[in-house]
């Protein structure tokens, strides 16, 4: 009778599985972001400006994309399932990578970001795939535990994609990188068990598009406030990458290995978030999720406000490394709380919602950090990051008393 009814609601065992695939899901997304500007000068004679503008012009096209089309595979996901969402997004993006490997121009390139985008969505619809079958009890803890299957692949990547264009090119590298994708989407067409049944229609309100969602849900004020925390906090995560390093060469005043210092600082948040976001989830479902919130936006403005006054390389190490924790408390939390708010029609399409909003994020961080530091100067972008940690920690606090209850679900 025990094994009948883990094979009916499988899991634990999806989550294993789906683990490894958003690993590689990761790994694959984020090994080609080292050389993509590099990529960009072989595709054309271009001056330093046009190549940043190009670039800059490659890396919004996916995020772009993904944030407006999202919403549309989270509803037909949530009709149709989420496995065979697993199975499209991962060929999908990774013919387009295939396709990167023979592009000529940059506005080819700028297209295939934008496929890219299009079939976006591997890691949400995993995360809804689990959300759906996990117990709400246990949501908090393997929504936490599968984010660091991605975190790990984002930091496996740039190293993995480093290494390949040296030992080969760069467009061969898009060619490998295809092949794991294609690897992650056969992996779940194999071994990733779905027994979907369409849940009730929930009733028509004839109001489209994030207002027609929001009638669905007991407190609509709460999901509007959680999707706008994910685009802040992607926000400011998002606004320091590109600034980073020139900082790290700032505060070691251009002397010594820059670039190896710059790579490993990088990768500290990752690691901790992989210690830290399955333990804080398991916590939040023991004590509530609103709390393990809250928590982690005064533990992130208390990390974000000192790195922009370090003196030293070690000490921005240091409080990079818990940048991580805070993450691991943030990101995994508001999905937990989305899921456990919703109706089980729309897990799916919340967690689009919820991507599209991080995909807003990413876009708007980049152009947001690149100004702030262009008119004044790299710290303030770490200033500025705590800041809107504290206004979206107010926001919350204000708006939404109920996360403050110990056992918010």
């Amino acid at each position: 009778m025990q094994a009948s009814q883990s094979d009916k609601n499988p899991w634990r065992r999806n989550l294993y599985i789906l683990w490894g695939c958003t690993f590689i899901s990761g790994t694959a997304s984020s090994e080609i972001m080292p050389f993509m500007s590099l990529y960009v000068t072989e595709l054309g004679n271009f001056t330093k400006a046009q190549v940043s503008f190009y670039a800059g012009l490659i890396f919004a096209a996916t995020f772009l994309v993904t944030a407006l089309v999202s919403p549309l595979w989270g509803a037909l996901a949530d009709k149709k399932g989420r496995k065979v969402m697993l199975i499209r997004a991962a060929f999908g993006m990774g013919l387009a990578m295939l396709l990167m490997g023979f592009a000529q121009t940059v506005w080819q390139m700028i297209a295939l970001r934008a496929l890219q985008g299009l079939f976006a969505g591997f890691v949400s619809n995993s995360q809804a795939l689990i959300a759906s079958q996990a117990p709400r009890k246990d949501s908090g803890r393997a929504l936490g535990t599968l984010v660091t299957g991605q975190t790990s692949g984002t930091l496996m990547g740039p190293i993995l994609g480093g290494v390949l264009a040296q030992v080969f090119s760069i467009r061969v590298t898009f060619f490998i990188t295809a092949g794991l994708l294609f690897l992650a989407g056969t992996i779940s067409l194999i071994w990733v068990k779905e027994h979907f049944v369409p849940q009730p229609p929930l009733p028509k309100t004839g109001r489209r598009g994030l207002a027609g969602l929001l009638t669905n849900f007991q407190n609509p004020k709460l999901i509007v406030v959680l999707l706008t925390s994910t685009m802040i906090v992607q926000l400011g995560n998002t606004s320091i990458a590109p600034i980073i390093s020139f900082y790290i060469k700032e505060l070691m005043h251009g002397q010594g290995p820059v670039a190896m210092v710059a790579g490993i600082i990088a990768a500290l948040p990752g690691m901790s978030n992989i210690i830290a976001a399955p333990r804080l989830g398991a916590y939040g479902d023991r004590h509530g999720s609103g709390r393990i919130l809250l928590a982690g936006y005064l533990f992130a403005i208390l990390v974000y406000l000192p790195q922009g006054f370090v003196g030293s390389v070690i000490l921005l190490g240091v409080l990079r490394f818990f940048v991580g924790i805070s993450d691991g408390a943030l990101f995994p939390t508001i999905q937990t709380l989305l899921n456990k708010n919703s109706p089980k029609q729309m897990t799916s399409l919340i967690f689009s919602w919820n991507q599209s909003f991080q995909a807003l994020g990413n876009m708007f961080g980049a152009l947001l950090g690149g100004a702030i530091s262009g008119l004044f100067d790299y710290n303030v972008v770490f200033i500025g990051t705590a800041a809107l940690m504290l206004i979206n920690l107010m926001m919350l606090w204000f708006t939404e008393p109920s996360l403050r209850r110990s056992q918010q679900l």
